[in-house]
Order: structure tokens, then sequence, then C-alpha cells
């Protein structure tokens, strides 16, 4: 299915009508080449050209051109056609091997002429050939940008003089390039992605991008031990899970396209490289890393205006039935040694999927702050749950766990009433109580985690009784009893507040940890504490705070001994809820009130 779909998303990249955008056909891979040498008809080197620009962080990017499909790389000897390594391209050693340089320069020539005649009468070619029959080390050791080719080894290929393309790019040599793709001494079989007899491709090509898997790329279909191979299949590779040669081309060509650096359609989540595409073209395509990465900091509101934006779309009716038959993809990827493990991958309509991502937003969904983000990505909700650094006062993403950005997305797109990783729920409970603090982001994400495992519970013919699911903001009707722990712990720590203006340390910063994990060992003491606050207080006002408690222990039977962890996170959200009350501004009211009396 995965390997089907992005196959149809390569015939769709290569009909586009913008011929930038078109992905290459068979025999025909986009790289990236950071040096070119440009020569003369005659094959004198004019210059060593250096591709590299910098990017927005000043590293130096090479630009990316159109050339032959490279070779699989094993520890032997394989030349590349007309691109490769300085050492394959100029038989300059670089690591002290100089015998196996000379055997790769060797292939590397070897190569070319090995063309057909139409393309040996190319005057690129020509000049390449010409290049090498006067080619000596001291023409390129002049050149200024050599030092830095050298040191790295980097990939070098050849362009004419007066051309714009490379040699490898001229139609005579693309021509070649096509006649020669695929094996056909290889044999037939039935290839599973396309369901036709085709010749089988015995090692695809690998897939780069993924972060943490290894640099030279890595596969998604190989077998490299018995235990991995198909009865009767021993040592026939690609033959157990057999895929056509256009097939393996096609998915492989797409993958990379997505996974390239800069693709406006992948986010990296934890360990899951995510990528996103369409049946169809979608400005949802590009949209989805707007929608959960972090905003850049030259345009923080990025994010907002990528929901929003989906909102309008979905109230609009743009992703209504007319856009159902236009599916959306969502494929998550892992580094695991030499290969790639397919973490998750949903296949949706485009309506449902709008739906998923805004019932995601609409779970998070709290009261906040002046400058709390009304839509908070994911970035931010992951460092909210792991230790702040002095360097990372919000933070340290490193120390998430690897898995569980990854999860969240899984959980996001599998449905409204799949539960978030109980990992979440843990780690941002765990904060609250390391830090005894709940802000905007823990309390969001511990909503969360709570509504829909209540959802989850509720949908359940078995379950007793269905449990209220938490509103954005204070809900004095809600029965839960750890809820109305949180909410009474906050009204505790008002009335101390109140009575001690300019308190360096309250409750909080003592008791919160016990008050929301073992109530029972704190709030008898408590409650006992508060009537030496409210004396403090002015008549009225202690009143007031005498019915607010009575009004929260009404649906109080007792203080348990301890509260097992989904409730420790409903005694964070009231806790949450009750502190944000006490500060949100109220509407005026007009009424006459006695004197002395809250408004």
């Amino acid at each position: 299915m995965i390997l089907q779909a992005l196959t149809a998303y390569y015939r769709r990249k290569c009909d586009s009508p913008d011929p930038a955008e078109r992905l290459p056909e068979l025999g025909i891979e986009q790289k990236e080449i950071p040096f070119l040498l440009e020569i003369a008809p005659d094959g004198a080197l004019v210059q060593l050209v250096d591709t590299r620009a910098p990017d927005a962080r000043g590293k130096k990017l090479a630009q990316s051109f159109r050339v032959p499909q490279g070779v699989k790389k094993t520890s032997g000897v394989a030349a590349n056609l007309l691109w490769d390594t300085v050492e394959y391209v100029l038989g300059i050693d670089t690591r002290g091997k100089p015998e196996r340089v000379a055997e790769q320069h060797a292939q590397f020539v070897a190569r070319i002429d090995a063309l057909p005649d139409a393309a040996l009468e190319d005057a690129g070619i020509q000049a390449v050939r010409n290049f090498y029959r006067q080619f000596t080390p001291a023409q390129i050791e002049a050149q200024a940008a050599w030092p830095q080719a050298l040191e790295s080894n980097a990939v070098l290929s050849f362009r004419l003089q007066g051309d714009v393309n490379l040699v490898c790019q001229r139609p005579a040599v693309v021509q070649a390039v096509l006649n020669m793709a695929g094996d056909a001494d290889a044999r037939k079989v039935m290839c599973l992605v396309s369901g036709i007899e085709a010749p089988v491709q015995q090692l695809h090509t690998s897939i780069k991008g993924v972060w943490g898997a290894q640099s030279s790329g890595a596969n998604i279909v190989s077998f490299n031990a018995r235990a991995f191979e198909s009865y009767g299949k021993t040592e026939r590779q690609g033959e157990n899970a057999p895929v056509g040669q256009a097939a393996a081309f096609a998915y492989t060509t797409a993958l990379n396209h997505l996974l390239r650096r800069d693709s406006p359609q992948r986010i990296q989540v934890g360990d899951a490289s995510t990528v996103f595409w369409a049946d169809q073209a979608s400005d949802l395509e590009s949209a989805i890393p707007d929608i959960f990465g972090d905003p850049p900091r030259d345009d923080p509101d990025r994010n907002a205006q990528a929901v929003q934006a989906l909102f309008a779309a979905i109230r609009g009716g743009q992703y209504g039935a007319a856009a159902d038959a236009n599916r959306f993809h969502i494929l998550g990827l892992s580094p695991n040694a030499a290969r790639i493990s397919v973490r998750f991958y949903h296949c949706l309509p485009l309506a449902e999927m709008g739906g998923r991502i805004a019932q995601h937003f609409k779970d998070l969904e709290m009261v906040r702050g002046d400058y709390d983000p009304q839509y908070p990505s994911l970035k931010r909700l992951l460092q909210a749950v792991c230790l702040a650094t002095t360097t990372q006062p919000q933070g340290d993403i490193e120390r998430v766990p690897p898995n569980l950005g990854g999860a969240i997305v899984d959980a996001v797109f599998a449905g409204p009433d799949v539960p978030y990783p109980s990992l979440w729920l843990n780690a941002a409970v765990g904060r609250c109580r390391a830090e005894q603090s709940v802000n905007y982001f823990r309390a969001a994400a511990i909503k969360a985690c709570l509504n829909r495992q209540i959802r989850r519970a509720n949908s359940s013919p078995s379950h007793p009784s269905p449990e209220k699911e938490f509103l954005p903001m204070l809900d004095p009707t809600n029965p839960s009893p750890a809820y109305r722990m949180g909410r009474l712990f906050a009204a505790l720590e008002k009335i101390q507040e109140e009575a001690s203006p300019g308190i360096n340390a309250t409750i909080r910063d003592r008791y919160y940890g016990a008050a929301s994990s073992t109530p029972v060992a704190v709030f008898t003491t408590l409650l006992r504490l508060k009537n030496a606050h409210l004396k403090k207080l002015a008549t009225v006002r202690g009143v007031w705070f005498e019915k607010l408690l009575a009004d929260i222990l009404g649906e109080v039977a007792d203080f348990p001994r301890q509260l097992p962890l989904p409730d420790q996170g409903r005694f964070a959200l009231g806790y949450y809820h009750q502190r944000q009350d006490f500060f949100a501004k109220k509407p005026v009211d007009t009424t006459p009130t006695p004197e002395g009396d809250p408004a």
C-alpha cells in the first residue's frame, strides 16, 4: 500500500505542468554536486566551480542537478556515469589508498568510453575524453576551491564551457542513459506494486534524509539474512519481495524527493521523519509542517495562521464531499541500523484528515494568558514536559523520549477517540510535580490526554457511567474529586497570598507534589492552617472564600489516601483552571452589592 501510494505520487509529479516540479525519469536522479569541472571543447580545464551557497543559518549547501542514476555503493569499486567523488573522477588519492583509487578512476573512465556511439559523438563527451588525455594534477591544484574539494573527497561533475547544463544532462547522454536503464537480463516476476510482470529490482535505491539513519542512505525493502528470506529464495535478494525495476525507481525517487533537505512536505518529530502527500495537488501538503512545526522567529504567527486557514477551509466546505476522492497520506519513518522502520502510516480522505487535525487542537484548547500561543506547536508541547536547563529554559528537547513525538502524531491521525501515548500524560504530570508548577502547555497536554481517555472509555458498551470531558476553562459542575481537590488547593493558595501580600513562597512550593499524590496527608493540615489566614482578611472577603470552599468540597466525600496518575492529571487541571479563573477579568455587574462584597 505504501509503495503503491508513493509510486502514484511519482507519476503525478512526473506529469506536473511545471518543469521545475517534475521528478527524474527512470535512470535519472537528483543529486547535490558541490563542485563542477568547467572544461573547454579541447579538454582544457577552465575553472573549478563551487556551486555551494550559504543558507539562512550560514551553512553552505550544494546546488542540485539531475544526473544519471547512481550505482549501489558497496565495499567494492563501482563508478557512476560522469559524476562521482574526487578519487573516481580525477584519480587523486585522498585517504592513503593509491592502488584502490587507481582502480576507481580506471572504472570511471571506462564507463564513459563504453557509451554508445551516438553519445560518444556529442561535443560534451568529446571534451571530457579530451580532458583525460591532457589532465595533470598540477592543473587542478592551481584552482582556489581545490583544497576544500580535496579535503572532503567531494562529488564532481563536468560542464562544457558556455553551457548551463552539465555534460551528463546533454540530450545525447540522457537518451543513452534512458536506453540503458534497467537490467534487461533480470528475472521477470509479478511486481507487487504494479501487479504486472516486470524485471525484478535486486537492490533498491537507498533512501536518504531519514534522521538518524546512515548518511549514505538506508532501505525499506532489503534482505541480508536467511531469517528474512522466503522459502526457495535463498540469496536471491529482491525476489523475496519482488518489485519491478520501474516501480522501485518510482517509489524511491518519490520518497527521496519528500525527504530532501528543506522539503515543505516533511517534519521531524522526535526520531520519526514524517512526510505528507496527497493523491491530487492540495495546499494542505505543504501546510502540515506549518500546522505542527515550530514557527520561525521572523514569522511567529505562521503556525496560528496555518491552523486558522485549516479551520476556515473546513467551515467553508473546501474539504467536504467533493474532495473525498482525494486521499491524504502520512508516513512516519525511523532509523533501524541499515534499514528504515515504518513507524506509522495513515491514508485518509482529505475531509477526514482535516477534521482529525482540527480535533487535535480542540483537545488542546485551554484558557491561557496573553502571551501563550492559541495553537501550541508540537515542539513546545514536548519541551514543556522535559527537564529545563540553563541553556534551554523552556525544556531541553534532547531529553524527550525519541519515540514520544512520533506516537503523538500517530494518535492525531489515527482518530479522535484514539488515546495519546500514556508516556505524554506521565511526563506532563511528572514535570508538574517536579517543578511544583502547572503551566499552559502542560495543562493543555494533560487535558488532551485525559479527554481522549475519557472518550475511549465512554464509547465502550461495558463502561458503567460516562465521565464528563474537561472544558478549556473552569468547570464548577465537574464532579471529579481529583479535579475539585486541585481547585481546593488553588483556593487555599489564593487565601494565603491575600493574607500575606508579597509572600515569597506559597503552599504550592512546599505541598503541591504531596497534595496531588497523597491528599489525605496534606489537606487536613492545609484546611486547619487556612483558618489563620482567613482571620487576616476582611470579613466579607473571608465569607466569600468560605462559600467558595464549601462549593468546591460539596462533591468531595473524603480525601483519598493516594491518587493514581490520571487523577493527578485531573488535580493539575483543577488547580490550573481555578488559578486562571482568579485572575480572569470578570464582566462588569451593575447590580448594587453590599459594601465590601467582591465584584
